[in-house]
Formats: C-alpha cells, sequence, structure tokens
C-alpha cells in the first residue's frame, strides 16, 4: 500500500505506520510536528543516526530505554563520556549495540555544545536550511516521497563539517521529516492538514 490508509476510526493516514497502535500514536502525535528545542531535536537526528540499516520501528521500541542509557540525550553529559562508559553502553542490551555509532554520538555530542556556545544553537542552526519555515509538500503517493533532497545533502555536509557523526543525507531527510521541517504527511492523510497548522 503506497496511498493512505482509511482505519476503523474513520480517518485516513500515511501507509507506514499499518495498524500498530504504537506505530499509529507516533504517526498520530508526533511525526511531523514542527520541533524547535535544541535538545529534542539533538535526540531525534542521534535517534535516526542509529536507525540506519534498521527499521525505524526497532528504534522506536527502545527510544525509552535509549533516553536512559545517555542520560535523557543530554548532550552536556554525553561529551563528557569515556571509555568505560562506551564499554557499559555495549553492554546494555535494551539499545542497539553499535561501538561506532555509540562513539559518534559522543562526538556529535560535542559538536551540539560547539553550535550552542559559538552560535546560532542548534535549532536555529538546523531551521536556518529551511529559512525558518517547515517545507510542506503534497504528495499523494509514498513513491513521491524522496529519500534525499538539496537540503537534506546541505545539512548533512553542514553537520559533517561540525563534527556530527552518522547524519548522511537520507538519515538528515527522515530527521527533517520527523521533527517538521518538511511535511511529508501524504495530502489524504488527516495529519498534513493538522501538522500544517502547526508551522511558527
Amino acid at each position: 500500500m503506497s496511498t493512505a490508509v482509511l482505519h476503523e476510526d474513520g480517518k485516513f493516514r500515511c501507509p507506514w505506520p499499518g495498524k500498530d497502535p504504537f506505530y499509529v500514536a507516533y504517526h498520530d502525535e508526533e511525526w511531523g510536528v514542527p520541533e524547535y528545542d535544541d535538545r529534542a531535536l539533538f535526540e531525534k537526528l542521534i535517534l535516526d543516526g542509529f536507525q540506519a540499516g534498521l527499521a525505524w520501528i526497532t528504534i522506536l521500541r527502545k527510544r525509552e530505554n535509549f533516553r536512559k542509557a545517555f542520560d535523557g540525550f543530554r548532550p552536556e553529559k554525553i561529551a563528557r563520556y569515556d571509555a568505560s562508559k562506551v564499554a557499559s553502553l555495549m553492554n546494555d542490551a535494551g539499545i542497539v549495540r553499535n561501538r561506532m555509532k555509540i562513539e559518534g554520538t559522543v562526538l556529535s555530542a560535542q559538536a551540539w555544545l560547539e553550535i550552542q556556545e559559538k552560535g546560532p544553537g542548534f535549532s536555529e542552526f538546523i531551521w536556518n536550511f529551511v529559512n525558518g519555515k517547515p517545507v510542506q509538500n503534497r504528495f499523494g503517493d509514498t513513491s513521491e516521497v524522496p529519500a534525499e533532497t538539496d537540503m537534506a545533502k546541505r545539512m548533512s555536509k553542514e553537520l559533517k563539517t561540525h563534527g556530527f557523526k552518522f547524519c548522511g543525507p537520507t538519515i538528515v531527510y527522515a530527521f527533517a521529516q520527523a521533527t517538521g521541517i518538511v511535511n511529508d504527511h501524504l495530502i489524504q492523510c488527516y495529519r498534513h492538514e493538522e501538522v500544517k497548522k502547526l508551522a511558527r
């Protein structure tokens, strides 16, 4: 299925969450909602990096474990992780145990701190790629939705320049969709118009 799906509550939704209540709740309540909080944006970017090679639902089901393991995704704490902390994370079955991604998270936290301290702040840095306004796409079929865009390529390149890891254009575009930088709810999905109204 690549077009909007009618659910039992009479609402059309994007097809990707299927009928899984947990996934549908994420689609309805979080995905595509414009996010402006510096720390929350960091968390989402890191989790999208951990998703690489996996299904997003896998990460979503482990998200609370990730939050516990990574000190609530507070970059000021993560930036100071040492080898023993990395080793303990590698023994944590509640998260995705990938040494490169864990070590990459520490480096990304350090990069985030630098953007916060030297300006312009992480939220402003991210939102500047769309001039502060969510891109309102109008896709009717998931086959029309790109895996990456020129904006995602520019953002990816800048993030890497600052020292972020696991932030290729595909990861960055998924991040942009999730945090409402782009509105990629299908036009028949009831959330498309609702999310559009949430733009600052």
